[in-house]
């Protein structure tokens, strides 16, 4: 295996050097129609919220506690510190707060941007969501006092999912669609109708950074929260790397909180097994060092016919929380093999798509594979120099390694044949992300500010060798197996892209009334620049150094405690497209000047006490590339307007719900190509709804039931729309039951996802490339606590 060592050498911390080592290991309903659907929700909702009784959030402590039904749960102990000697009123960082576990609920609303000291803000009734969530420069925000929709899923929740990767923890977010094959190499998504992370420089964020998570695939095993802010988000997050304006993902990892000892062990159909472990420790006279190590092994065959996997895991998470000075590193590394990996097809033009095959099929030869290694590593640190002033620098970066051989099959007729010419793909990618600042608090009369200023640099660069086999032909019905081929790796991987993205931040949350009235402005002036190289020479092909000014404005109105109406204009940054190398197009390899995207909302929050609803109405506008008489260009623009419902929490103490709706009215609005103007993008469907919920069976004590139904709407393959795929609906269903063995907390899970065996296209890819859904699979596992 072939790992680049360039990206390690830009790091001048001795601390992180020490570490090198150990990383080595459908259209929417129309206009009218949404527009009343709108309504009529908005009115039913904001009636409900005005005769409710104000809510009352949950404490961490009442959130965290187990379902009444859990049977002899050992007691949790309690992390004890020494008091702080200032007022605790004056918060001096959102990160190190700790929310007392046994505040009162009315107080707990105030506290709801409080992070634990496991670094996490506490979870909203039934455990499945948080209260809030990290807003990128804003950090960590209220779901009641954020401008923006922002859904930040729980550890207990990614357990009881079963959720190995992000993807599979996020099945249940109505905005957001997997577009990716099951049993594929890449988690990649589409957020209200737009596409992130389609490509190699990895667009999860870690901790609010971009550089540092694995490149194409999350693994749970060190996930404490999955967050997914809606909508476009330079000034908030940076731009994105590969360009993505959708949302952020923003993976928060585990940190040592109470003691923990925890193994799992798993199995999954067909032969696949696993097993998971977590530990977590404190030390210290007041508790201030932590440690948490996590990580897993599994290996065998999927369900999925010829396909294996083995996945391998290890992350330690290392803290340190004194009276002015924290810190935390975090060291992840994992390998991810396939044999036969699950691949998108594309269709032949002007032939329709095909009737989707039994998911267990596999068109991927035996002897096709992919092996993939990350190794990552954060340092982040801040210091209080008062009450109300905390600088801030972080530094981290991760080294990706790729080395595949497998082809893109290309449907050619209605029945199902395939073609396919396997290639080797050998990719470095080095990526180094460093930012540093300021935050503060004070009052100007009756305004209270929240302000913080930030530099940040992010840097990738990308080594890639490229090799042909030979043709292969097969069939998505009747899969045959063609004769062996074997990798062509050169030596050497020349350079193939790389860019530097800066940026100079302020923002500033004023507040009135109480935090009734919350005002966000901020500002990111983001430098691009990025240079491209002819593939497999190395040669520089086309270079830019561009830059951008892009705003956010976001208002929140709280007219009772648990209403919150709020409203944003922000835009989203994106390094433009790169032409394609082809023949037939003049301008091959020249990347185009960055696009800017705009997105207006509103909508209106309202915490029930126990269940809590979001409703919100957005547009987003975005410029593309295509080519026309031969010419690469940005003529394109895309549109999406969209209503989207979301609800979580708890209908009753034994009854949890999670899940929503997104209608989306996707709209080509601009293009050089007329009769396309008009037409519905490239995967984007109209209709997206998803319902979880929960039943502890009273008469079954410790037995919880669950349950899930995820529909999505009829999607297009081609930007003519002429080849659709149908609608699909997918039901999943669960168990779990809790009781504790020789006094240790023990918790059985089952899961079978896609229960009726429904066969179905799933997802289309931003380029045109659309994937077979998932089969029935089972997953069982037992996790002890000792």
């Amino acid at each position: 295996m072939i790992v680049a060592g360039r990206a390690w050498s830009h790091f001048t911390l001795g601390d992180v050097l020490l570490l090198r080592d150990f990383l080595e290991m459908r259209r929417a309903v129309e206009v009218g129609t949404a527009a009343r659907f709108g309504a009529t929700l908005l009115g039913g909702v904001m009636l409900l919220a005005w005769f409710e009784s104000p809510a009352q959030s949950q404490t961490s402590q009442g959130a965290n506690s187990l379902p009444p039904v859990t049977v002899d749960a050992p007691t949790q102990q309690t992390i004890h510190r020494t008091p702080s000697k200032r007022d605790a009123s004056r918060v001096r960082s959102t990160s190190r707060r700790v929310t007392a576990p046994g505040a009162l609920q009315a107080e707990a609303v105030a506290a709801q941007s409080q992070p634990s000291r496991s670094g996490v803000v506490p979870p909203f009734a039934g455990g499945q969501v948080a209260q809030g969530a990290r807003l990128g420069l804003l950090g960590n925000t209220g779901t009641m006092k954020s401008p923006f929709n922002v859904t930040s899923y729980t550890d207990k929740f990614i357990r009881d999912q079963q959720a190995a990767t992000g993807a599979d923890a996020l099945i249940l977010d109505p905005s957001v669609r997997s577009s990716h094959p099951t049993g594929g190499v890449l988690d990649s998504f589409y957020i209200r109708g737009f596409p992130v992370n389609e490509g190699n420089n990895g667009e999860f964020a870690f901790e609010g950074l971009y550089g540092i998570a694995p490149t194409y695939r999350i693994f749970t095993d060190y996930v404490e929260r999955i967050e997914v802010l809606k909508g476009p988000s330079a000034a908030l997050s940076g731009i994105a790397p590969n360009g993505g304006v959708g949302g952020v993902i923003n993976v928060v990892p585990k940190r040592a909180g109470e003691d923990l000892t925890r193994f799992t062990v798993d199995y999954g159909s067909a032969a696949r097994f696993g097993g998971h472990w977590d530990v977590a420790r404190r030390y210290g006279d007041s508790k201030e060092w932590g440690v948490r190590a996590s990580g897993s092994l599994r290996d065998g065959d999927t369900p999925i016919d010829r396909q294996s996997e083995t996945t391998g895991v290890g992350s330690l998470a290392l803290d340190y929380q004194g009276e002015r000075y924290r810190s935390w590193l975090y060291l992840i590394a994992q390998t991810d093999r396939f044999d036969a990996p699950s691949r998108p097809f594309l269709m032949a033009a002007g032939v329709p798509v095909p009737k989707a095959p039994d998911g267990r099929l596999n068109v991927t030869q035996p002897w096709e594979w992919s092996r993939i290694n990350d190794q990552s590593v954060l340092w982040r640190n801040e210091y209080d120099v008062t009450d109300q002033v905390t600088l801030f620098a972080d530094v981290g970066g991760s080294r990706t390694n790729v080395e595949r051989f497998f082809g893109l099959p290309t449907i050619t007729n209605t029945r199902g044949d395939t073609t396919s010419t396997p290639q080797f793909f050998g990719l470095s990618i080095d990526r180094h992300t460093y930012d540093g600042g300021v935050r503060a608090r004070f009052d100007t009369g009756f305004v209270r500010h929240a302000v913080t200023f930030q530099a940040s640099v992010y840097h990738d660069e990308l080594y890639r060798r490229l090799t042909n086999g030979t043709l292969v032909t097969s069939n998505i019905y009747s899969p045959t197996v063609a004769p062996t081929q074997f990798a062509n790796e050169i030596a050497g991987r020349p350079r193939l892209s790389d860019s530097q993205l800066t940026g100079l931040s302020i923002a500033d949350t004023l507040s009135v009334l109480d935090e009734r009235v919350l005002l966000a402005l901020g500002v990111r002036r983001q430098g691009v620049e990025a240079n491209n190289y002819v593939s497999n020479v190395g040669t520089l092909a086309n270079s830019y150094d561009k830059s951008a000014t892009t705003p956010v404005v976001g208002l929140v109105v709280r007219p009772r405690d648990n209403v919150s109406l709020y409203a944003n204009y922000i835009e989203g940054l994106s390094k433009g497209d790169i032409a394609p190398q082809q023949t037939g197009v003049s301008n091959g390899g020249e990347i185009l000047p960055p696009y800017i995207a705009k997105q207006y909302e509103a909508g209106v929050k309202v915490d029930f006490g126990r269940v809590a609803t979001t409703f919100s109405a957005f547009e987003i506008s975005k410029a593309s590339g295509e080519t026309l008489a031969g010419r690469f260009g940005a003529t394109a623009e895309t549109q999406v307007r969209g209503l989207e419902f979301n609800v979580f929490g708890e209908l009753r103490p034994d009854v949890r719900v999670l899940g929503g709706v997104s209608l989306l009215d996707g709209t080509l609005t601009k293009s050089a190509i007329t009769s396309r103007v008009g037409n519905t993008p490239i995967g984007v469907p109209n209709v997206q709804a998803n319902v979880g919920a929960e039943w502890d069976l009273p008469w079954a004590r410790g037995l919880t039931m669950n349950g899930a139904v995820i529909y999505t709407g009829r999607q297009f393959v081609d930007a003519d729309n002429k080849q659709p795929i149908p609608d699909w609906t997918r039901l999943d269903l669960g168990a779990r039951y809790t009781t504790a063995i020789n006094g240790r907390k023990t918790v059985f899970r089952a899961n079978i996802q896609n229960v009726t065996g429904t066969t179905y296209w799933s997802s289309v890819a931003s380029f045109g490339t659309f994937f077979l859904g998932a089969p029935r699979t089972y997953l069982v596992s037992m996790t002890v606590d000792m």
